[in-house]
């Protein structure tokens, strides 16, 4: 009996893993971005455009590359118009598989794309990201709109 129940146990936790790998669906085929790499395009910043498909919190907690454009990965399809075709573009998230996500589409619809880059990844392998500071309440409107 306990061998039985142990074999039910393996064979549930087994499928729930195949059931979470398959609604993860399949990977990007965008190559991922070492930190030597994104540095060598970091150095030509005429021709590069980093597209970060974070949450502006992520952006603000993690920190992020000094100029970058933010279209939210639910949005990219309808923001490829705006988006500059002339520049080699970088996808950037926290681990690059929404970048890598980012990337896939982008390459679909013709644009120009190094790769995926994960920014804490990057961070963590030495690479430096603009942290954002939040400005301080301006008192002084507070004072002005009370009077």
């Amino acid at each position: 009996m306990k061998h039985l129940l142990f074999t039910m146990l393996l064979a549930t936790t087994v499928a729930f893993a195949q059931d979470g790998a398959a609604k993860k669906g399949p990977s990007s085929k965008a190559h991922v971005l070492t930190k030597s790499e994104i540095d060598d395009l970091l150095t030509k910043p005429d021709q590069v455009l980093i597209v970060d498909v974070r949450r502006p919190d992520e952006i603000k907690e993690i920190g992020g590359f000094p100029v970058y454009l933010n279209v939210q990965i639910a949005e990219l399809e309808r923001s490829l118009p705006w988006i500059p075709k002339d520049r080699t573009i970088i996808a950037v998230s926290n681990h690059a598989a929404r970048a890598g996500r980012a990337a896939d589409i982008l390459a679909k619809n013709g644009f120009n794309v190094a790769g995926a880059a994960g920014a804490e990844t990057y961070e963590q392998e030495g690479g430096k990201l603009t942290k954002i500071v939040a400005p301080p309440p301006n008192n002084n409107a507070k004072k002005a709109s009370v009077q």
